[in-house]
């Protein structure tokens, strides 16, 4: 992935924009690493790493909202614009986990 996709600011929204707009529908895709989806996760999310998601993100539905998460925003960014890119309606959650968890998000213990 090019450096540009981390330098334009893709759509975005607030982590308590994305617990609404889960409810309404949307699908959280976390872009974190393998260990830091196995340590903690958001209920129901689609586990696509960065690394993985030019190859995978057919597998992601294209009739519903996507919301990209990390752990702080910053790779999640790319991955939205990526997405976008791809012709997926996607925005990327700014504040990533860190704001989910204080937004009053649900999170489950990893396996």
């Amino acid at each position: 992935m090019s450096i540009r996709h981390y330098l334009y600011r893709a759509p975005s929204l607030s982590a308590a924009e994305a617990i609404e707009a889960v409810r309404a529908g949307a699908l959280i895709v976390d872009v974190r690493r393998g260990f830091e989806w196995h340590r903690t996760r958001i209920p129901g999310a689609a586990h696509l790493p960065l690394e993985q998601l030019t190859d995978k993100c057919a597998e992601l539905p294209d009739d519903r909202l996507l919301i990209t998460f990390c752990t702080g925003g910053l790779r999640s960014y790319g991955a939205a614009n990526l997405l976008i890119e791809y012709g997926f309606e996607a925005k990327n959650m700014s504040g990533g986990l860190i704001d989910w968890r204080a937004a009053g998000g649900a999170l489950e213990p990893g396996r």
